[in-house]
């Protein structure tokens, strides 16, 4: 059976179009797969799961029918639902994975990851990432009023379009050398990733090996893909 790996969905609620989309998919297609990856920014924002689960109720429940069905369901956090709890995972039926984490795929070596710690050019989500990897911090910020978790967020939405519109394009991409000094370090021959929202299978040669690094479709009306690998190799189920 084949293994599927989504990310960057980035859903706001229970009734948008790719919300609907990924219902679809996980009543269809993930039941052919044997595990589902999703490697981080499921969710546009997670304020907790007192605030979030709610609104994503219907998303939740599909993929614990999913769970239940036998098929193995993954999440890694991503740098906007880093606040998911144990609440999500009992409902959900999905495991938590870290970033990264490193599986043998068909025979092949492979390195996963959400894709943020290799932006490393971007030295300002650096610093925050190393806030939403502490679960000290985590905590912290969960302890406050549900009404001022949700003003922040939306504050930080905003925040976060104006810098993605005065950075360097290329800052916000990945860093060459992290690439190669990661999977390096991990063992890696292959490497599959989102957050940098530009989808693309990248060759290098490094060590006397080759490597090969994918980057998973981000989803967005009139593109809405999974990435779908077996012992055959990798291709992309587009669900349009």
């Amino acid at each position: 059976m084949a293994t599927h790996f989504l990310a960057d969905l980035h859903l706001q609620d229970d009734r948008g179009q790719l919300a609907r989309k990924l219902h679809a998919y996980l009543a269809g297609p993930a039941h052919q797969a044997a595990a589902v990856y999703v490697l981080g920014d499921l969710f546009d924002v997670w304020i907790g799961d007192d605030g979030s689960l709610p609104q994503h109720r219907a998303t939740i429940n599909a993929f614990a029918a999913l769970a239940a069905a036998g098929t193995r369901v993954y999440f890694m956090r991503g740098n906007r639902d880093f606040a998911v709890g144990e609440d999500f995972f009992r409902s959900s039926g999905m495991r938590l994975l870290p970033d990264p984490q490193l599986l043998d795929l068909y025979g092949i070596p492979t390195l996963l990851s959400h894709g943020d710690l290799l932006c490393t050019d971007d030295h300002a989500h650096q610093a925050f990432r190393q806030k939403y990897l502490d679960p000290r911090w985590r905590r912290r910020r969960l302890r406050l009023p549900l009404w001022f978790r949700r003003v922040a967020a939306a504050w930080a939405r905003r925040k976060s379009s104006r810098d993605k519109a005065r950075k360097p394009r290329h800052i916000m991409d990945v860093n060459g050398d992290s690439v190669l000094r990661l999977m390096h370090e991990h063992g890696a021959l292959q490497l599959i990733h989102g957050h940098t929202h530009r989808p693309e299978t990248h060759d290098y040669c490094a060590h006397g090996e080759k490597l090969r690094r994918i980057v998973l479709p981000d989803w967005r009306p009139g593109q809405t893909g999974v990435l779908v690998v077996d012992e055959n190799g990798c291709r992309t189920l587009w669900l349009d």
